[in-house]
């Protein structure tokens, strides 16, 4: 055992960084409509991770989308984990946690898919399935001899996983709690790294595995779970056995549980397999539909939806009460500009409320990205985290890239509107007529969410959006009711994103991101006449961005006219701010939190730096804003 650690028990910190926002955070659900809740879903790799420790280790997490990252934590290891979406968020917390002397293990998914990223970074890289590796791992610390990289080479058998360690999770923050029955699926689609990471042949947890899992959330009084299996039907004859396992254990229970799952098409197929699905209470499932086109579907490999309508399949899960949320790719070698029109008839048709519609990205590793290396088509530097951005890391075989971008955008904002939203609903009721989701919210948190989603969205909407919903609930028969709410609270939270983040216009942004800087300007002439303020604008290929840099004491005209103006430009266009602080008096800081709390709402596009020395008198929590952890080089140096 190192000497530092003679007489006492090792110290871990486990850190699930901040996602940037996507459609996938419903953040305006979160804060406006659902009661307590901060994000979807908690980090359950971290939890099983941290039942791998030794027995005697502490163990906290923290994720930084419910609650800020300690800057000072009293911890012997920092470990941080990461899709390839938080990769910049992961890798910023690497170096400061490094930077304070800690020592920082990085892990997750991107880390295994490329460890190569994080050689340089890290002290130690886990890459891959962590049951055997990471008690590997503690076992080299404790005795003070840690290897620089760990790699799963072999199978894991999900056997020997044990009960993640919910008790560390806050999980009354998150709208469902998840679990995991297997890894792995069957299918070889050219587009994904799951099978790259877990093969191709399902591995499962055992039944009694399972019961110990629902033991230990319903004790902590946990109503909803999200089985986070890529492809819970991966392996049918299991699966089936799973379902009637659940089935049994919701009767023995008073049906404690209401479950979401990932599922591909031919679910449709099976009538048992249905059937038990709806005996175990699913209410809904995620599928990977993609296109609707079938030589695109050919093109990429996904045999599983071709040769079959669709349609019909959607359909026959909704008879059966279930609701079906799916995924949607455009950008096949195959599309062409008359594929957005084509996925807009069958989401619409389908009545697919909860759409996740992106543009055909390739990930690193995937047969996709390979192929598409070697015919040049990749795009050096792009993002490829987040596939339902305005943007993708290919170049289209059959549209230009600009066309492609500005169609996607006008496909969503045609399905997100409010006669979008509600003939989906409309059409998806016309089938869905006994759902098996009826929320499991107690009574009160029922009322606030009707309460709060009148006054917040059908009052601010107008009269015609009032009409769209009560046609819908009309429509629908009363039992069917929580779920049509849960439609629109879904689809307005889609739209939300979709208002503060898609651009209408790069030029009218710039424009107005540069008439910001010139009120401002003018309005804080004198600080900025001391030298105590600079302030300055930039474009770059993600839009317009605003700087500020508070080097002294500034007026009150700053935290107040001017905050205003900044809060106009976020709310009427997709631009950014950074507020950098190097000093700041005491009796300013109640000024600062006020203006802070103005931009919450756009929390995700403000980062905000603090210097070291007032840091700890003005505590800016990492969850709402970006808060940097080092200085942005473009930013002007302070004085000598």
């Amino acid at each position: 055992m190192p000497s530092s650690l003679q007489g006492r028990p090792v110290r871990l910190l486990l850190i699930n960084p901040k996602f940037p926002e996507s459609f996938w955070s419903f953040r305006w659900a979160l804060e406006n409509i659902l009661p307590d809740k901060r994000a979807l879903n908690p980090p359950l790799g971290l939890a099983t991770l941290a039942a791998l420790c030794p027995p005697g280790w502490q163990v906290e997490i923290i994720d930084e989308n419910i609650e800020p990252v300690p800057l000072h934590p009293q911890a012997d290891i920092v470990g941080i984990c990461g899709m390839a979406v938080q990769f910049r968020r992961q890798q910023e917390l690497i170096e400061y946690y490094r930077r304070q002397g800690h020592y920082v293990v990085a892990g997750g998914s991107f880390a295994s898919l490329c460890p190569e990223r994080f050689a340089e970074l890290a002290d130690t890289v886990v890459a891959g399935e962590a049951e055997y590796i990471w008690p590997e791992f503690c076992r080299d610390f404790e005795r003070n001899a840690p290897h620089p990289h760990y790699r799963e080479t072999g199978v894991v058998r999900l056997e020997d996983s044990p009960t993640p360690r919910f008790d560390l999770l806050k999980l009354d923050r998150y709208v469902t709690a998840s679990m995991q029955f297997s890894r792995g699926c069957p299918y070889r689609c050219e587009f994904c790294d799951i099978i790259v990471m877990f093969g191709r042949r399902p591995r499962t947890k055992s039944l009694e595995q399972i019961g110990r899992e629902l033991d230990r959330l319903r004790a902590q009084d946990i109503r909803n779970v999200f089985f986070v299996d890529d492809n819970l039907i991966g392996n049918p004859k299991l699966a089936k056995a799973l379902l009637r396992y659940l089935a049994d254990y919701q009767e023995r229970h008073h049906y404690a549980f209401q479950f979401g799952t990932e599922a591909s098409i031919n679910l449709a197929d099976d009538a048992e397999m249905l059937q038990l699905f709806q005996t175990a209470n699913f209410a809904w499932v995620f599928i990977g539909i993609e296109s609707p086109d079938e030589a695109s579907l050919k093109e990429t490999l996904k045999t599983q939806n071709t040769g079959r309508d669709l349609l019909t399949a959607v359909r026959t899960l909704y008879a059966h009460g279930i609701d079906v949320l799916a995924g949607f790719i455009i950008g096949f070698d195959n599309d062409t500009l008359d594929s957005f029109d084509k996925q807009y008839r069958f989401i619409t048709g389908a009545g697919i409320q909860v759409s996740m519609v992106g543009l055909l990205t390739a990930l690193p590793r995937t047969p996709l990205h390979e192929r598409l290396q070697q015919e040049g088509r990749l795009i050096a530097g792009a993002e490829h985290g987040d596939n339902t951005k305005p943007g993708t890391n290919i170049i289209p075989k059959h549209m230009g890239y600009e066309a492609m971008v500005q169609h996607y955008q006008a496909l969503y904002r045609r399905l997100f509107s409010d006669h979008g939203i509600a003939q989906r609903i409309g059409n998806k009721f016309r089938y869905l007529r006994n759902p098996v989701y009826q929320g499991k919210y107690s009574l009160r948190q029922r009322l606030t969410i009707v309460r709060r989603l009148f006054t917040r969205a059908l009052l601010r909407g107008g009269p015609m959006r009032m009409l769209h919903i009560l046609r819908t609930l009309i429509a629908a028969p009363p039992r069917a009711w929580p779920q049509v709410l849960a439609d629109w609270i879904a689809g307005l939270a889609m739209r939300d994103y979709i208002e503060r983040h898609f651009l209408t216009d790069r030029h009218r942004e710039q424009r107005l991101a540069q008439r910001t800087a010139a009120m401002l300007h003018k309005l804080c002439a004198a600080e900025i006449r001391r030298g105590v303020m600079e302030i300055g604008s930039r474009v770059s290929e993600g839009g317009a961005h605003l700087q500020i840099l508070l080097r002294g004491y500034v007026g009150r005209v700053f935290f107040t006219r001017a905050a205003r103006r900044l809060e106009k430009m976020l709310r009427r266009s997709a631009a950014t701010v950074t507020l950098h602080i190097e000093t700041l008096r005491a009796d300013q800081q109640r000024q600062l939190g006020r203006l802070l709390k103005r931009l919450a709402p756009y929390g995700d596009r403000v980062s905000v730096w603090i210097d070291e020395r007032v840091r700890s008198r003005v505590p800016i929590d990492s969850s709402v804003f970006h808060v940097l952890l080092t200085r942005d080089p473009r930013i002007g140096n302070p004085p000598a």
